[in-house]
């Protein structure tokens, strides 16, 4: 078969090479350049990410980028672009400036380290926040910058244009000025969609489990409850983490499903323990996505009064936020089949007195962070006995969480705390080892009740 060039001359007269050179340069400009600002585009980016040297590759982008642009224009905002583009190059030494994508420009530097790439991403953010004038009034713009190597190999993430671009997603969810891309941070997404298909599979082949961390009553002077947490040991991934394929559930609405299995694993438990002369109170975590959805509260307090458990379901105080009326109304109901009702990481967010004053709760539980720094901390132990105090005075038993220490749990005992958790009192173990520590108490509970 002929080369297709073999029949340019008859296509093009003798006269007209000059007219397919000047045709051939249009199309490759074309192709390397942004038509709406003239900037270089992303394969342009590419092409000079590709090049010798341990170079790096950052995106800047505008903040708030719509609202800008719906607020100057379409044109206006592409000649801002021009405008910044020019200024970025400038600052950078003269280095060529591309278009990647909406308000997001690149561009490619040379760098010795991670540290100093991100440095310098973030003095061009701050050297360019001085407004851009056009038409005669000054626009005003913010930068954030994600920044990524250009040479690393990275399965989940090959191009560094990628990596950037993920880089300054978690510049601005830390909110940071310049970052560069954590992969440890941002994990194995596609590995991780699979792993929801997995989940439910190991709903029913005994792959998940319950794991009982203690509660230790001051008053009672013994252990008086669980707090069930739950454990997933995956046949090749070995232990996945829980925050893992519980904060995926949680996104993707299999959280559900999953809460429903710990609920009837953690009744059917309980009733084991009974059988073995332990009568404990089991805490259940439950997700704020289900306390907006009334046909979990009814197999819940179905599940529950069928087999006259106690249980106890440990909320967060964030949960009520997204629908206060509906969550309230559910803690309503469980509180009044007599299921206890725990608020849990108090301390951790905004913590808020009014949901506080509304939640008809029966326990509040101290945040760790608070705790971990007892022994060292005059604020943290201001802070907690403050809480203590405010708790008993709504008629809640407090819970301290992470206490570690001989030292943190007097100071607790002093304080008036009910009940404390941590690894001084027992770290998470399976329903077995459980029964055999109530049986036969471990050292560091005999401890605990002499400190």
């Amino acid at each position: 078969m002929r080369s297709l060039f073999a029949f340019l001359p008859a296509l093009f007269p003798a006269g007209s090479a000059r007219t397919l050179r000047d045709r051939e340069a249009r199309l490759t400009h074309m192709a390397l350049h942004d038509q709406e600002t003239g900037l270089g585009n992303r394969l342009a980016l590419e092409r000079l990410a590709s090049g010798p040297g341990q170079t790096y590759v950052i995106l800047l982008c505008i903040d708030r980028f719509e609202v800008v642009r719906n607020a100057i224009g379409y044109d206006s905002m592409a000649r801002l672009l021009i405008a910044l583009g020019q200024r970025l190059s400038a600052l950078s030494g003269g280095n060529p400036v591309a278009r990647v994508g909406g308000g997001t420009l690149g561009l490619v530097f040379g760098s010795d380290s991670d540290e100093a790439a991100v440095t310098l991403a973030a003095r061009l953010c701050e050297a360019a926040h001085s407004p851009i004038t056009l038409n005669g009034a000054p626009v005003d713009i913010a930068l954030t910058a994600g920044v990524a190597r250009a040479g690393e190999v990275n399965r989940n993430v090959p191009s560094p244009i990628d990596r950037a671009s993920i880089a300054l997603d978690q510049a601005r969810a830390t909110r940071r000025r310049a970052a560069a891309f954590d992969a440890e941070r941002y994990g194995d997404p596609a590995g991780n969609l699979s792993l929801i298909s997995e989940m439910m599979a190991a709903l029913g082949n005994g792959e998940l489990s319950l794991a009982y961390q203690p509660k230790y009553d001051f008053r009672a002077d013994r252990i008086n409850g669980v707090e069930a947490l739950m454990r997933w040991t995956h046949p090749r991934r070995g232990c996945v983490a829980p925050d893992l394929f519980i904060g995926m559930a949680e996104e993707t609405g299999h959280i559900r499903p999953l809460t429903e299995w710990a609920i009837r694993r953690a009744i059917a438990d309980q009733k084991t323990l009974a059988a073995a002369g332990h009568r404990l109170a089991v805490s259940v975590n439950i997700s704020g996505r289900l306390l907006s959805d009334e046909s979990f509260a009814d197999f819940a307090l179905a599940e529950v009064a069928a087999a006259k458990a106690d249980l106890c379901f440990e909320i967060t105080e964030t949960a009520v936020v997204e629908y206060p009326d509906l969550a309230l109304r559910i803690v309503e109901r469980f509180a009044g089949a007599g299921i206890s009702v725990s608020l849990d990481d108090y301390g951790s967010g905004l913590s808020s007195l009014t949901y506080l004053k509304q939640i008809r709760a029966d326990e509040l539980k101290i945040d760790k962070s608070f705790i971990l720094g007892l022994d060292q901390s005059a604020r943290d132990g201001l802070l907690v006995k403050s809480t203590i105090d405010l708790a008993h005075s709504l008629g809640l038993k407090v819970t301290a969480e992470g206490v570690e220490t001989p030292t943190a749990l007097a100071l607790l005992r002093g304080m008036g705390c009910d009940m404390a958790q941590g690894y001084l009192i027992g770290r998470p173990v399976p329903l077995a080892a459980l029964t055999e520590q109530l049986s036969a108490p471990a050292d560091d509970l005999k401890r605990a009740r002499q400190a």
